[in-house]
């Protein structure tokens, strides 16, 4: 190849945004050899065509993956390069769940000899179904990480689970096998809780502790799972219920046909059409046909529309064959729950009429 065609190495450097020891570490390694050496000299030079694959190989090396890892991408065709690219992020991932969660055991234990507060009782399978109800109604927001945590309230009667998104809020209480002896409060790390959610469901009790930094989940004949509080204050949600209107409409409508029909709607928001018989779920510019659906209801005839992924979410938790909206105009929170079982209960936040995106 004519010299004029290649670069020293500290021009390819420059173009690629590899350092001249980076190039030459690699060389080594056999991962970019230079298109030339001088073999008076050792002047390594690199080609136009080299400037591609290294790019790629600094980019692979700041995702902290190991050689023969960026090794087998460089080499592999694209649909196998990005099953390999997938595998790396997933485990990094999952390595730093891990350390947060290690972290936040150390964190715990570095206070001393603090007791471990006992909160309540719960059965494993009702505690785990209830978590994973409820933290449907989260959201990982940069800037906001309470979004992302489940909010537990222990009375002396009971454990209330709540959790929000800002545009839905969802809600469970339960009832622990025996009363707590205390008041407790605080927002538990909405991941944790999904990572031992499984065993937590093959449990047949589960204490709840809390510690500092954390809440330890005791499980009865397994390994007891630790989970992260946050710290940040968690969205005063009793204000929003206190200030909720009067249902002006009520109606009950199968869930089953309900989910399916807005399954099949094509556009990313919903028109609900509420009459005495009957739920008409339609696009929103009423250009093309409902889909009515039986439904039971009192009061006024409405039209109310949704984000579809606002509504769906909030009716495919709903506990039961029927789904009931307590309605109170088309511009206020919508409660949604079971017809006739179950306290599982979300607020769905409708959008306005004059609404785009």
């Amino acid at each position: 190849m004519p010299n004029s065609e290649l670069m020293p190495i500290g021009v390819f450097a420059q173009r690629t945004g590899l350092t001249a020891s980076a190039l030459r570490f690699y060389a080594d390694s056999g991962l970019l050899s230079p298109a030339e050496v001088d073999p008076v000299s050792g002047y390594r030079y690199y080609c136009a065509d080299q400037v591609v694959r290294a790019t790629a190989l600094r980019r692979l090396r700041e995702i902290a993956m190991p050689l023969a890892a960026v090794e087998a991408v460089l080499d592999a065709e694209p649909h196998e390069a990005s099953r390999l690219l997938d595998e790396h992020v997933a485990k990094i991932a999952g390595d730093a769940a891990a350390a947060l969660r290690t972290a936040a055991v150390i964190k715990s234990a570095l206070v001393g000899d603090a007791p471990a507060l006992p909160i309540a009782v719960l059965k494993g399978p009702v505690l785990a179904d209830a978590v994973e109800q409820v933290l449907t109604a989260t959201a990982h927001e940069p800037g906001l990480p309470v979004l992302a945590g489940l909010h537990i309230e222990a009375s002396h009667e009971a454990v209330a689970l709540t959790a929000t998104d800002r545009y839905r809020l969802a809600t469970r209480t339960l009832v622990p096998t025996q009363p707590p002896g205390r008041t407790w409060v605080g927002t538990v790390d909405g991941d944790d809780l999904r990572a031992a959610a499984a065993e937590v469901r093959r449990s047949a009790l589960v204490r709840l502790e809390a510690v500092p930094h954390g809440m330890w989940l005791r499980l009865a004949g397994r390994e007891d799972r630790h989970c992260r509080l946050l710290s940040e204050e968690f969205p005063d949600h009793r204000v929003l219920l206190a200030s909720l209107r009067e249902v002006t409409t009520r109606t009950t409508v199968p869930k089953d046909l309900l989910l399916r029909a807005l399954e099949e709607h094509p556009g990313e928001r919903v028109a609900l059409h509420i009459t005495e018989h009957t739920v008409d779920v339609r696009p929103v510019d009423d250009e093309h046909p409902g889909i009515p659906l039986p439904a039971a209801t009192t009061g006024d005839t409405l039209r109310i529309r949704f984000e579809l992924t606002t509504l769906y979410p909030a009716v495919s938790t709903a506990i039961g064959p029927d789904v009931m909206l307590d309605l109170r105009g088309d511009d206020q929170p919508v409660t949604i729950r079971s017809a006739d079982r179950g306290d599982l209960t979300t607020l769905a936040m409708p959008v306005k009429a004059d609404h785009t995106i």
